[in-house]
């Protein structure tokens, strides 16, 4: 007998396998990012199609499979559908969505990450905080849940502002990390300082970056 399970999540990818299915990525609060199946999903009218798109955030009705998870129903609560309209706001939040999903795994306590995607997301539909600031956030943000974030470089001149600025994205919790904003001077050596973590902590080329770098 099959066992149901609901989880609270997001989706942070999908691919579309044979004629009418899709395979998702989706980042849990209970288990960590979940490999799953949604049959039917592409089939015209299927009440899937739009629950498994990114961004899609929700509760997800699942079961265990012999390889994989299948989703059986979703109930979503946010789909950012400015995101939706805003093509580079989309761009910025697909290369979230990607970072999310090389930094997490399946069975490990990802809800901080879960948090950070959410609240980044939100942050990036704010007219009031320019894309750019919400990056370098995230970026930051990101490899400090993770354990890696040194704080502001050693023997670096950083304006006091820029200083502050990262030390509190690494010590606030996520919930109150979108509630400044800085001049451009301030974003220029926040954007210098995320750049050169990504770099050295990550490591590695993001697909949907390439992207977002052609229209930046």
């Amino acid at each position: 007998m099959q066992e149901f399970i609901w989880v609270t999540g997001i989706i942070l990818k999908q691919t579309p396998v044979g004629e009418y299915d899709r395979h998702i990525s989706l980042l849990t609060k209970e288990r960590g990012k979940l490999s799953a199946f949604a049959r039917g999903a592409r089939r015209p009218g299927s009440r899937l199609a739009a629950a498994t798109n990114p961004f899609a955030f929700g509760s997800f009705k699942i079961y265990e499979g012999k390889n994989s998870y299948i989703v059986m129903e979703a109930d979503i609560q946010n789909y950012f559908e400015e995101l939706r309209a805003d093509y580079i706001g989309a761009c910025y939040g697909l290369y979230f969505a990607e970072v999310t999903d090389y930094y997490t795994r399946e069975n490990n306590d990802e809800r901080e990450m879960l948090k950070l995607l959410y609240q980044s997301l939100r942050a990036l539909c704010a007219q009031s905080l320019p894309n750019p600031l919400v990056r370098c956030v995230f970026e930051c943000k990101a490899i400090a849940i993770n354990g890696e974030f040194p704080g502001p470089p050693a023997g670096r001149e950083l304006e006091e502002s820029t200083v502050y600025c990262l030390q509190y994205i690494a010590s606030s919790s996520v919930e109150k990390l979108y509630t400044f904003v800085v001049t451009d001077s301030v974003l220029k050596e926040l954007k210098q300082v995320a750049a050169e973590y990504m770099k050295r902590f990550v490591g590695r080329e993001f697909k949907s970056l390439d992207v977002l770098q052609t229209l930046c």
